[in-house]
Order: structure tokens, then C-alpha cells, then sequence
């Protein structure tokens, strides 16, 4: 079955976005065409069963990508990619047939997140830019709004308590980011944005408008996690910090606990597992650690359940799906790990191919073959797929 590939355009709104009707937000999500396969119809051939000599297998690669990929999200049957570029791709889940492109703005996309029919970019200018898909016009996706808004900003400027010393000795707004946003997370009704200027900010998605900002870390954040009401923010300052609200009632987060595995390096990515009240945390040294959080006394504490040494080279990004834990490094390889119970990790194998350090990482559980289809992006510009069976009985490895 060949793959339609239809040429589409990115129509801009007017100078001010902020003057949107964001009534609508997540009233329709992102559909796919009638021309396009269903999602079980796939274009790529999903191993049948697992083979003991060949148990993972790269099933797809693009290499023809603007730049090296920044970023991954997944949004129902729809892969989003990033690159050094201002470009975003979307593309067919899980079959990589290319379904529209559009960007906008200065500098390169560093994080992505897709919620209802909208997606969130955050980029180097240190703007958020809102994308919303039109169905009215073959799924182009338009512009709507740049955070912070027009209007956000005109309500604020005129006081000057509003304004705050920035490390570069300028003046900005607080709700401004005075630095590139390596980091997008959406929790419920709020989109979480981390910068390399050390602040965390909080969003409101129903009007846009920037409720909060955190003075979080002593250097950039890296990586942002949200699960069950907890912000995780891991940093080059070799923290990671857990943050939440005391009270519901109550807008501004509060830091939590202070979770700190070794001295002397860099946390680059953070990912959640579920359920569990686990946080997985990748770090420059080439570790993965893990925190897990409970009840003592009526307050919540982390101890650290995991401290593994799964690369030669820094750990760039991490991707947890049922109980699989992923890991991209900068020794180009993708680290298979099994998680148990307590949150510590078994090695199951690697994924080799990439010539350049693995950037991002997104994963789904594909049930008719039983296994998982995982999705890479490098700095050597290609975007792969690849097939990784459930592993059965792993307790007894």
C-alpha cells in the first residue's frame, strides 16, 4: 500500500494571537484523513513473534530530516518530531508516512507537547508557540498564540514590580523566559515550561496566561516530569526537585523534596512510571537512578531505589512504557531495561544504529504483536523505528 504524502502549507493568524477564541481548546482531537490506512493496517511489517537471535530489529529509518531531532511526542495515532530547525513534523503512527509540516520563529525547536488539537513547541527564542489543527482545511496547522500573549504582556508591563533581574543583567518580565525552553510538560489544565534561564513557569491552557514562576535551580533545567499533581525538574545542577501544591485551593507550587544521587554532573532527562511513584533520572556519568516516593508520618519522601550504570557516554534521554524502561545515550546506543517492582532496572539489550548521540525518545505498546514499537531521533539527523518484543518470564533472568 503506497503512502499518501499531500503538500500542505502553514497559514499564519494575524500579529496578535492573543485575540483567538480559545473557547474550544480540546473539543476535537487530532484525526486522521479517510484516504489514510487504519492504524492495524500498517505499512511497516511488525515481526510476527520474537526470535532469540534477532529480537529487536529497526523497522524503519528516516534520514532526510532538516536537522538533528530536538524532540518526540506521540498524540493518538499521530508522531510528532522537532529538529534543529524552526520545522515540526507530523507524521502516521506508528508507519512514519509524512502527514504535514509547519514552524514558525526564530531559532531551533527544543521540546513538544500535543494535548486535544493542540500542540505546544517550546523554542530557543524562549517563546512557546500554540498550535491548532483546522480540520476545515486538510489538517493544516495554524499559529494561534506565542507565550506569553499580547495580552498577558500588556497587562503587566506597566508595574514595575513585575520585572525581574535576569543573569544576563536585563530587565524582563517574570513571565518571561530570558533564555532558550528545553522543556514542555502538560498536567490537566496547565502546560509546565523549564528553561536554561532556571525558572520553571506555569501555564493556564484555557486562556494562556502565566500563573507562575519559579526561580527552580542554580543552573538550566533540563527536563521537565509531571504524575499525579508532583513536578519533577531535573537540572545541570545535579538536582532533581519535586514540586507541588500544599494546597489545591492554592496556585503557587511549593519545592517538596530535594532528590540527589551523586555530585559532579548533569541530569539531562526525567521520566515517571505510572502508578508506582517512581522517577527515573538520566545523568551525564552514563547512570540511571531512581527515586520512589511514599508516606511516612503524612508527608511524602523520596529515597533512591536505583543507581545502574547503563552507558560508556552521557545519558541523553529516557522513555518509560509499561515495564520497560528506554535509554538514549551519547554512545549512540538504546539501553533496554526491564523495571521490577522496587524500581530497580535488569538489562535486556541495546539498540544499535544510530550515528550520533539519541536525543529523544517515545515508545507504545502494540498489542497484535505483542511488543513495543519505539521511536528514536539523533543528532545524526534520522528518525528510527524499532520492534521490541515483551519479554516473558524476566523475573527469572
Amino acid at each position: 500500500m503506497s503512502c499518501i504524502e499531500p503538500t500542505l502549507t502553514t497559514p499564519l493568524l494575524s500579529r496578535f494571537p492573543n485575540q483567538i477564541d480559545y473557547s474550544d481548546q480540546d473539543s476535537q482531537p487530532i484525526t486522521r484523513p479517510e484516504t489514510w490506512p487504519e492504524p492495524n493496517k500498517l505499512l511497516i511489517s511488525i515481526p510476527p513473534s520474537p526470535n532469540t537471535q534477532t529480537r529487536y530489529k529497526c523497522l524503519a529509518t528516516i534520514e532526510d530530516n532538516a536537522g538533528p531531532i530536538s524532540s518526540l511526542t506521540l498524540c493518538g495515532e499521530f508522531l510528532f518530531s522537532a529538529s534543529s530547525t524552526k520545522d515540526i513534523t507530523v507524521w502516521q503512527h506508528p508507519d512514519l508516512c509524512q502527514f504535514a509540516k509547519f514552524g514558525h520563529g526564530e531559532g531551533s525547536v527544543k521540546a513538544l507537547v500535543a494535548v486535544g488539537n493542540r500542540v505546544f513547541s517550546a523554542h530557543q527564542d524562549g517563546k512557546v508557540r500554540v498550535w491548532k489543527v483546522s480540520t476545515r482545511s486538510e489538517n493544516v496547522f495554524r499559529l494561534v498564540a506565542s507565550l506569553p500573549t499580547t495580552r498577558d504582556y500588556l497587562g503587566r508591563c506597566l508595574k514595575q514590580s513585575n520585572y525581574v533581574q535576569t543573569r544576563r543583567n536585563h530587565r524582563r518580565l517574570w513571565i518571561e523566559h530570558g533564555d532558550s525552553i528545553s522543556c514542555l510538560a502538560v498536567h490537566r489544565d496547565v502546560v509546565y515550561s523549564g528553561s536554561w534561564d532556571r525558572t520553571l513557569k506555569v501555564w493556564r491552557m484555557s486562556d494562556l496566561r502565566c500563573l507562575e514562576s519559579i526561580r527552580a535551580h542554580d543552573d538550566a533545567i533540563n527536563a521537565i516530569a509531571v504524575h499525579d499533581g508532583i513536578v519533577y525538574t531535573a537540572s545541570a545542577d545535579g538536582k532533581i526537585k519535586a514540586w507541588g501544591k500544599i494546597n489545591e485551593m492554592k496556585n503557587s507550587h511549593c519545592l517538596m523534596n530535594t532528590l540527589v544521587a551523586r555530585n559532579n554532573m548533569s541530569w539531562n532527562a526525567v521520566a515517571t512510571c505510572v502508578g508506582t511513584g517512581i522517577v527515573y533520572a538520566a545523568g551525564s556519568d552514563g547512570h540511571v537512578a531512581a527515586w520512589q516516593s511514599q508516606l511516612e508520618k503524612e508527608k511524602k519522601v523520596w529515597r533512591l531505589v536505583c543507581d545502574v550504570k547503563a552507558h560508556d557516554m552521557a545519558v541523553l534521554s529516557l522513555c518509560v512504557v509499561s515495564e520497560l524502561v528506554f535509554s538514549g545515550s551519547g554512545d549512540r546506543s538504546i539501553g533496554v531495561w526491564k523495571r521490577k517492582n522496587g524500581g530497580e532496572l535488569v538489562k535486556l539489550g541495546f539498540l544499535r544504529g544510530h550515528e550520533g548521540p539519541v536525543r529523544c525518545l517515545q515508545a507504545s505498546w502494540y498489542r497484535t504483536g505483542r511488543g513495543y514499537v519505539v521511536y528514536s531521533g539523533g543528532l545524526d539527523r534520522s528518525l528510527r523505528v524499532w520492534w521490541v518484543p515483551q519479554e516473558e518470564n524476566i523475573g527469572e533472568k
